[in-house]
């Protein structure tokens, strides 16, 4: 057993402390090297294109970003226990479904809003009882979800797409505040909360520690299962976040029009320094992954490079980072 588990303050959170700080010095240099990353990405694009830089496109730059920073933050938050949610992308689309029926029905927007999230809380809820009270592997209940909420935002819309004619819910994502577009806020408004949950909080420590070694975690005095839930009902939380978002940008409500997100998300966790084994994570680092991907999607269009080049990088990017993972790990031991 891990010396975590053999702490002998078992119960007084001495051993969950030790997991929250696995890999702290790491991941400072790694989220330095990622904004390093990221600016010489965009000074490059400025010297080589005479549109990265102008304000339109920094402004869709940060518009596309924002989303995926979204749901990158949320699976962090799964992926540091040692689990996976594919599901996010589905959440995401059948919460544009949700928003846009309600908002059509003349339900107040306020209400509809908070209606769509507490749908992705039940949603990440009925995850974690796959999980914790069926015994089901993370993998096998989260990809059963994103086929199951596929099929019921079909069934829901008849196959079609639900348009939303409300000015001011659809006005709200190409505004701004301050300069900065208002989806870019919302990233903001998810992100300080996040920190202070995960690197401020007992109970982020508690997500390192079950991460770690979920044993440990219950011999310390940490309640698992609810670990669990807090995990995923936040990674379904922040998806139906995004719903409402994408719903906002295109005026729809549509199954399907976020498939594939949960791979970006998941990349751009992993690119952040996310470890698939669990226990290390940051929430500055899948923000970071997510606007480096955004950054070559966008830059890639503006040079017309042939947009599967985007999916081999984002792909070589994960083996490289997973590999370092690895090396890591091995010399952590």
């Amino acid at each position: 057993m891990s010396a975590q588990a053999t702490s002998p303050k078992a119960g007084d959170g001495g051993p969950v402390r030790i997991g929250a700080k696995r890999g702290l010095g790491f991941h400072n240099l790694l989220g330095l090297s990622l904004v390093l990353v990221l600016v010489a990405m965009f000074v490059a694009l400025a010297i080589a294109t005479n549109t990265f830089a102008t304000p339109n496109n920094l402004s869709n730059l940060a518009r596309q970003g924002a989303m995926i920073a979204i749901l990158a933050v949320g699976q962090t938050f799964v992926i540091i226990t040692a689990g996976i949610d594919l599901s996010v992308g589905s959440i995401v689309g059948f919460a544009t479904v949700i928003c846009a029926l309600l908002i059509e029905n003349e339900v107040p927007i306020w209400l509809s809003i908070l209606l769509t999230l507490g749908v992705g809380g039940l949603i990440g809820a009925f995850h974690a009882f796959g999980i914790v009270r069926m015994g089901l592997p993370p993998f096998i209940v989260t990809l059963a979800t994103l086929t199951a909420l596929q099929g019921a935002g079909l069934l829901i819309t008849n196959g079609s797409t639900i348009n939303i004619t409300h000015d001011v819910f659809t006005t709200f994502s190409r505004g701004d505040f301050l300069g900065v577009p208002n989806l870019f806020w919302i990233v903001v408004l998810v992100a300080v909360p996040g920190f202070i949950y995960l690197h401020m909080s007992k109970y982020g420590r508690y997500l390192f520690a079950v991460g770690s070694n979920a044993e440990a975690a219950r011999l310390s005095g940490v309640n698992v299962n609810r670990v669990i839930y807090q995990a995923y009902i936040l990674s379904a939380l922040c998806a139906a976040i995004v719903g409402v978002m994408l719903a906002s940008r295109t005026g729809t409500g549509n199954a399907t029009q976020a498939n594939g997100w949960e791979l970006q998300a998941i990349a751009s966790s992993v690119i952040g320094g996310t470890s698939l084994f669990g226990a290390v994570g940051t929430i500055w680092g899948p923000l970071l992954g997510a606007f480096i991907l955004a950054t070559i999607r966008n830059g890639a269009n503006l040079l017309n490079v042939n947009s599967f080049w985007q999916y081999i990088i984002t792909g070589g990017l994960i083996i490289v980072i997973v590999y370092f993972d690895q090396l890591r790990r091995r010399k952590s031991r």
